[in-house]
């Protein structure tokens, strides 16, 4: 089952829940109690090295089909 983020209006708290993704856009109540809470859009990020400077992965990398390899 997924995880989703939340952040409460209330006070603020951003925390997470456990639910099926039928039910990911539904507020949530907060560990304080306070209900209406929102979920929170995700956002991943990938952090990696360069080879000398370019723009490709310094190794493995998803082969040459993909936005990592312009051109």
């Amino acid at each position: 089952m997924p995880l989703y983020d939340y952040r409460c209006g209330t006070c603020g708290s951003v925390f997470e829940v456990r639910r099926p993704m039928s039910e990911s856009g539904e507020p949530a109540v907060c560990p304080d109690g306070h209900e209406g809470a929102r979920r929170l859009l995700s956002v991943f990020a990938a952090v990696g090295g360069t080879d000398q400077g370019t723009s490709t992965p310094a190794s493995g990398g998803c082969g040459g089909a993909c936005a990592c390899h312009p051109g």
